[in-house]
Parts: C-alpha cells; sequence; structure tokens
C-alpha cells in the first residue's frame, strides 16, 4: 500500500520573504556525502528498545472484545534517540551515545544491536535506579493493534544527571557534531542543556535539537531545531495555519523564541521550510514519490542535516540533503535508514 506525492519543480520566484529555490551541484553533494565517513558524531537523548511483536489475527477474545493475535515473530531496534544515531551510523559517521540504561537485559540486547552499527556506547550511564526504556508493539496484519510502554517517567535524579553530563565532557572534544534527541523521559534537561550548549558552542560544533514541545523553550542558542509542522504550531502556540504567510511568522516567533541560528520545519507533502536569522525563508520541494511509511523519518532529517553541517555544507546545502534523504526513507516500510550511496544516488537521479 503507497500514495503518490507529486513532485513540485523548484521555484524560480523571488518575493519578500521567499528564497528562490536554487539545487545544489552534484559534484557539491557528492563532496560533502564523501565526507560524512571522515566525522565522529555524539548523541545525546533518551534511548530505548524498540520490540516488535508480528502476528495475525483470526478472531476476538472470549474473555474481552479484543482481537487475539497469533505471535509469527518478534524483533527489536534501537529506538528513541539510539534510532538518530543508527541514521548517523548508516551514513557512515562514526558514532557515540550518551544517556542513561538500566541494569538489565533489555539494555544488554539494546548495546548488542548497537554494536552492529557499529555505534559506540562505552559513554553510557547504567543504573538499577532506572530500568531501560522498552516500547512494545504488537502488530498484526502491519496494523499497530496496542503498544505497551515500561519505563518509569519523569526527571531522573540529580546524581544520574551529573554522570551523563561528565560523560559528556569526556567524549565532546573527539566529535565534530552534537545532536540532543529529547523525547521528554528524563535525559535531556536544564541541567544538560545550560552546560552542553556554550561547550558546544565554543567549539563551534553543530548542535541540532529533535525536539519536544514541552521542552522547547529549553533549546536557546543552539544551531538548528527540526520540528514537524504540528510541533511548530504547539511550540509557537498556533491552532492553525492558513497560508505560507502563516508558516514564515510561526518560523520566525520560534527563532526569535530560543534564539537559534535556524529551524527547519518538516512539512511532509510540502517539503520543509528553513528559517534563518535575517534572511527570507528557504522552502525546499519534497522529493518524495511514493511513499510507504513516516516512521522515523525525523531521525533521518536530523541526521543528514547535522552531519551535512560537520562536513562544511551551509544550512541550505545541509537542509536539502536532508530533504533527499526523507524522500529515500518514506519510501521504505518500517523504521528504515539511508546509506551514503543512497544518498548520492537520489541527487545523481535528480540531477539526469
Amino acid at each position: 500500500m503507497c500514495f503518490i506525492i507529486d513532485v513540485e519543480p523548484p521555484t524560480n520566484r523571488s518575493c519578500s520573504g521567499l528564497a528562490r529555490f536554487v539545487p545544489m551541484s552534484l559534484a557539491n553533494a557528492r563532496e560533502l556525502i564523501h565526507r560524512f565517513s571522515r566525522l565522529k558524531a555524539l548523541v545525546i537523548g533518551d534511548l530505548m528498545l524498540d520490540h516488535f511483536i508480528w502476528g495475525t489475527v483470526t478472531r476476538i477474545s472470549p474473555e474481552a472484545p479484543v482481537p487475539v493475535v497469533r505471535m509469527s515473530r518478534e524483533t527489536e531496534m534501537p529506538g528513541g534517540a539510539g534510532n538518530v544515531a543508527v541514521n548517523m551510523a548508516a551514513l557512515g559517521a562514526e558514532v557515540h551515545v550518551v544517556g542513561l540504561l538500566g541494569d538489565d537485559a533489555a539494555a544488554d540486547r539494546l548495546n548488542s544491536l548497537f554494536q552492529r552499527g557499529p555505534i559506540h556506547t562505552e559513554f553510557t550511564v547504567r543504573s538499577p535506579e532506572r530500568p531501560t526504556i522498552v516500547k512494545t508493539r504488537i502488530i498484526a496484519h502491519h496494523q499497530q493493534v496496542v503498544r505497551v510502554d515500561r519505563e518509569i517517567p519523569g526527571e531522573i535524579p540529580r546524581a544520574l544527571q551529573e554522570q551523563i553530563w561528565r560523560q559528556v565532557e569526556r567524549v565532546l572534544p573527539d566529535v565534530q557534531a552534537v545532536v540532543l534527541s529529547d523525547y521528554a523521559k528524563g535525559v535531556v534537561t536544564p541541567f544538560l542543556i545550560n552546560r552542553l550548549i556554550p561547550l558546544a558552542r565554543r567549539r563551534s560544533l553543530p548542535i541540532t535539537v529533535d525536539p519536544k514541545v514541552e521542552n522547547f523553550s529549553q533549546y536557546q542558542r543552539v544551531t538548528c531545531v527540526t520540528p514537524n509542522t504540528q510541533e511548530a504550531m504547539e511550540s509557537g502556540g498556533m491552532r492553525s495555519l492558513h497560508d505560507e504567510k502563516d508558516m514564515e511568522k510561526l518560523g520566525q516567533a520560534l527563532l526569535k523564541k530560543i534564539k537559534a541560528d535556524s529551524i527547519l520545519i518538516t512539512r511532509g507533502e510540502h517539503g520543509m521550510s528553513l528559517f534563518e536569522k535575517k534572511k527570507p525563508v528557504f522552502h525546499i520541494p519534497t522529493r518524495a514519490r511514493e511513499v510507504f511509511d513516516v516512521t522515523g523519518a525525523g531521525d533521518t532529517v536530523i541526521s543528514t542535516f547535522t552531519l551535512a553541517l560537520a562536513a562544511g555544507a551551509s544550512l541550505r546545502q545541509a537542509a536539502e540533503l536532508a530533504n533527499y534523504a526523507a524522500g529515500i526513507v518514506v519510501g521504505k516500510l518500517g523504521t528504515a535508514s539511508v546509506t551514503g550511496p543512497e544518498l548520492l544516488k537520489a541527487v545523481q537521479d535528480n540531477h539526469g
């Protein structure tokens, strides 16, 4: 099952508040993607184990009006901030993760999955006080029946926050980019953010944020925040968008709210809109043609965008490469990632 999205042609018009879209050259894209394999990146955030139970439904339970799922298989993969790390590793970067795991079997299984990346886990913090977050999805005939979350909600204890920060301090000198992957599970706190952002800026490291609405005002002076349209609206206090002027007002308001260098709003079939200080909005039309699944597309966007910045791309070039990557990943079933060769091929195909 899929649906088709028509790719809008790059606009040649330039009007008030809208920057003219001019695709980057193939040679430029090739060089940036080639540099990904020379980069070391740090992903900080809420690490999770995504557990899937797959099966079929043929009857309703006699005990309650619920379907009976006959299990056929089980799969597991890194979730939350872990999926961002997987995406960056798939693009060729050397990736380190910092987060909190429990002292349990779920953490062992998650670390084993990271090692396939390969993704470095030696800077994660493990604690018996806080079990590893596990999200179990029961899926029948490609439809999710129910999701069960195993977690302790709320901010983590201060002692664990300090341990996490010490790990960040250890690894930060060795990386060229930082991603904050915030799922509001307790790792990305004001304590962490207020220390990390100034230190990253002093080192001239791009620092990007996959945001949680309730924490949006905390991301002061980061390089970029990458909300989707709904997250952007909620963060900006807007209930609806009627036209492109409303979108422009929203982007500029978010820039002012957190004093970020940029805001990249992902807009599904409408592409992406990049907002920068003292520059007109830069709209990139979607590259997706066949859309099977949007699961994890935001992780692909921030991964590609951040690596491109670390590789020397401008904000606009990074957004364009991230848009290509999103167009690839939504054409795959399930939570997926994009490789460097896949990304380069997509750019080459667009250039004929």
